[in-house]
């Protein structure tokens, strides 16, 4: 069993779609989305500007909601009625690392990891020092346990992230287009910890445009245009025949660059 995987269910899917469908007034976001992420696996999802990728995301921690169909994480309604307390125990094990990091400013990165254990799973102070530090570590910034997010650069500052989601020990991590805030000198640092993420089974859905990541690291690739996910291969197949000619013009338009 690898480092992250849960064996105390049964369900091979830790989430999945079914017929979920979201709009915002006319526009119709989401389009029938039917889809599983498997416990343990990596998917990329990847498309053109405002194919709906962030949406659909977004939509598994219910910070979107949908207005049909199903989506359930580790066999759990997701847009089921529920109290704020469920639906905060419900995103307390779904690890999502924003854009724009979303780091309080007055706290020290150490602060910031510490806090969710303290005040959502009642872990003491000593018990949260101790494991902060730990994660800090893991994402190369012991070092920076006690500055503050505006004395970090981009890159640490999203590591920090990374290290505060890991700290409710989620059974699942969900990034949406982690880099795309970062200078490219920084995207590498970032990548790293995913790819190391990865390599010890953490169960992931990436929104990214970093191709190489997906092609080295994804299991499959979702690829979405207008709100529909129109393939979801393997990225060897994806990358080298990709049967859909949308994807087709969306990697020749990369190739392009």
């Amino acid at each position: 069993m690898s480092l992250f995987e849960d064996g105390s269910s049964g369900k091979s899917h830790m989430i999945e779609f079914s017929h979920v469908n979201k709009r915002y007034g006319d526009f119709h976001a989401l389009v029938d989305i039917n889809a599983q992420v498997r416990k343990g696996e990596v998917v990329v999802v990847c498309g053109p500007s405002g194919s709906g990728k962030s949406t659909l995301i977004r939509t598994v921690n219910r910070l979107e909601e949908i207005q049909s169909g199903t989506l359930t994480f580790d066999g759990a309604s997701v847009h089921a009625k529920m109290s704020s307390r469920d639906l905060n125990r419900l995103r307390s094990r779904i690890g999502f690392v924003f854009q724009s990091f979303n780091l309080f400013p007055h706290m020290s990165a150490l602060d910031n990891v510490m806090l969710s254990p303290i005040r959502i799973r009642g872990l003491s102070r000593t018990e949260a020092h101790d494991k902060a530090m730990l994660l800090l570590n893991r994402v190369g910034l012991a070092n920076k346990a006690y500055s503050f997010p505006a004395q970090l650069s981009g890159g640490q500052q999203q590591r920090v992230a990374i290290a505060r989601a890991l700290a409710m020990e989620p059974p699942a991590m969900l990034f949406d287009e982690p880099t795309s805030a970062l200078d490219p000198e920084m995207v590498g640092e970032v990548l790293a910890v995913m790819r190391s993420l990865a390599g010890d089974g953490m169960t992931m859905m990436c929104v990214t445009h970093e191709m190489t990541f997906a092609r080295e690291v994804a299991d499959r690739v979702w690829f979405m245009d207008a709100g529909s996910i129109l393939s979801m291969d393997e990225p060897k197949h994806f990358f080298s025949n990709p049967e859909h000619p949308r994807a087709q013009r969306f990697l020749a338009d990369l190739h392009a660059r």
